[in-house]
């Protein structure tokens, strides 16, 4: 700890050193650094093909076929198993002699902190930015169909997970696609696409789990403090080194230390953000079915991005995939941790999470932007256009939206620290020095994502994320038979 420390600390040394022999701003020369393989990254990710004169990333397409699928094949489980994920969270099927590191509402939480937070403060301002209040409509059905998916990937994380000696266990995606494959007998391809997806895994959470969370943390900070011309307007990564050294503290502890911060910090900020949410709405009660209208007819018509419906489908359902990350695979990461011994109750407590953030919290969040209109100026995108419309009836949020973006930017870097991780070690193995190199990149990546422009974080966020569905998915078309079988054991215990 105290090296990775001392290594972190030294940044504030030699990225001055940076600025004087430059001329530019450490935040400049960040951002230009990154900006090629951003560039990069986005084209090759979000290759589209044209379908009503409008460009459709095959990526997004692939993300809803495969949603709509699993919906489908187990026969509406987002609906029918939704109060089956309640009672599993009670503890009604719980066991003393369940294996795993975690409860499964910490599973739960934990998993929700990777997703819950920026992607639904941030990420509904930056859809309805770009693809019109409509956008916010093509969210939420992502975020009903990413229930069914949620479910088929976590039921395998924990299916096809790998109890280590130790008691600590690995899960999720690489084990399932490797594990799953080479019982089918294509061993080769299910090594080819766990290692594909370890890679995509650890960008991700440099990415999406990281600079994005700490930029847009940075800009509220940076707005409550009083704009860019200030000191920490100017020196954004000083706010990143400070959240890295945080950070840090937390995850040399492992999952259960990241999982016991998660589970006081997510359900404390999302009712804060909630109460915040509704007092907006309360007071504007009045445009509320206004708003609904405006969200339903855009999602409908010409007034979309680029004219028309698929404009604001494609932001909505690109938002909403990366909100709730159902197709991901990233959350059976954690949700392989849990203690349970029947694989599909994981899957059940899993399905819950598009519901939360995405249906929930994202609703929530688009009716304030809409409802106030902030979103009409063309000015604000982000954090930033949050914060503005919650200002508009509460004028100390942002000073409370701060906080809450830091402590959800924090839990949400956390959880995803320990994602990235589980990836690297899958590649390079289990061992202290491999694990201590990742986590010191990963504390690095807050301290970039801090400094680059919003622009390139997202466009970077969306391409590492979105890329780890394209071997995900296939593999949950291949080994869905397991999880309807395991649904059908679960099924049949229940009933007894």
């Amino acid at each position: 700890m105290k090296k990775v420390t001392l290594l972190i600390l030294s940044l504030l040394f030699f990225l001055p050193n940076l600025y004087a022999a430059s001329g530019e701003s450490v935040d400049d020369i960040i951002n230009n650094a990154m900006a090629p393989a951003t560039a990069l990254m986005e084209r090759i990710v979000f290759a589209q093909f044209s379908i009503g004169g409008y460009d459709f990333p095959y990526i997004v397409a692939w993300i809803v076929i495969g949603a709509i699928f699993f919906t489908f094949y187990l026969r509406f489980i987002n609906l029918r198993g939704f109060g089956q994920a309640i009672k599993i969270l009670q503890g009604k099927y719980a066991q003393e002699e369940d294996k795993g590191e975690v409860t499964q509402f910490q599973a739960l939480t934990a998993a929700l902190s990777g997703s819950v937070g920026l992607g639904n403060i941030a990420g509904v301002a930056l859809a309805i930015s770009v693809g019109g209040p409509g956008a916010t409509f093509w969210m939420i059905i992502a975020g009903f169909l990413g229930m069914s998916t949620k479910f088929v990937e976590c039921t395998l994380g924990v299916k096809f997970r790998q109890i280590h000696a130790d008691g600590t266990i690995s899960g999720g995606p690489m084990h399932y696609l490797d594990k799953g494959f080479s019982a089918k007998g294509w061993g080769r391809l299910g090594k080819f696409l766990a290692v594909f997806f370890s890679v995509m895994a650890i960008g991700g959470s440099l990415g999406g789990g990281n600079m994005f969370q700490v930029n847009q943390a940075a800009q509220q900070f940076v707005a409550v403090m009083g704009g860019e011309s200030t000191f920490f307007g100017q020196n954004t990564w000083i706010f990143g080194v400070i959240m890295a050294i945080l950070v840090f503290l937390v995850i040399v502890g492992g999952f259960k230390s990241i999982a016991k911060v998660t589970e006081k910090i997510v359900p404390f900020m999302c009712a804060i953000y909630l109460i915040a949410a509704v007092t907006v709405l309360v007071s504007n009660f009045y445009a509320i079915p206004a708003a609904f209208s405006s969200i339903f007819i855009s999602a409908f018509s010409g007034k979309a991005v680029g004219g028309g419906i698929l404009g604001a489908l494609i932001q909505g359902i690109r938002r909403g995939a990366v909100s709730n990350e159902a197709g991901l695979g990233s959350a059976a990461i954690a949700h392989s941790a849990a203690k349970t011994s029947q694989p599909a109750t994981e899957g059940f407590v899993a399905s819950l999470e598009p519901f939360i953030d995405t249906v929930v919290v994202c609703t929530l969040t688009a009716l304030v932007i809409v409802i106030t209109g902030t979103h009409q100026s063309g000015e604000l995108d982000g954090i930033a256009l949050t914060s503005t419309a919650f200002e508009t009836v509460i004028s100390w949020f942002p000073l409370i939206l701060s906080i809450a973006v830091i402590l959800f930017a924090l839990s949400t870097m956390l959880t995803w620290s320990y994602y990235g991780l589980k990836a690297w070690t899958y590649l390079f193995g289990k061992n202290k020095q491999s694990e201590f190199l990742y986590k010191f990149i990963f504390c690095l990546f807050i301290v970039i994502g801090a400094s680059m422009s919003l622009d390139s974080v997202a466009s970077f966020t969306d391409a590492m994320l979105l890329a780890m569905a394209a071997p995900n998915i296939l593999g949950l078309y291949v080994l869905s038979p397991i999880v309807k079988k395991e649904l059908n054991h679960f099924f049949a215990i229940a009933k007894r």
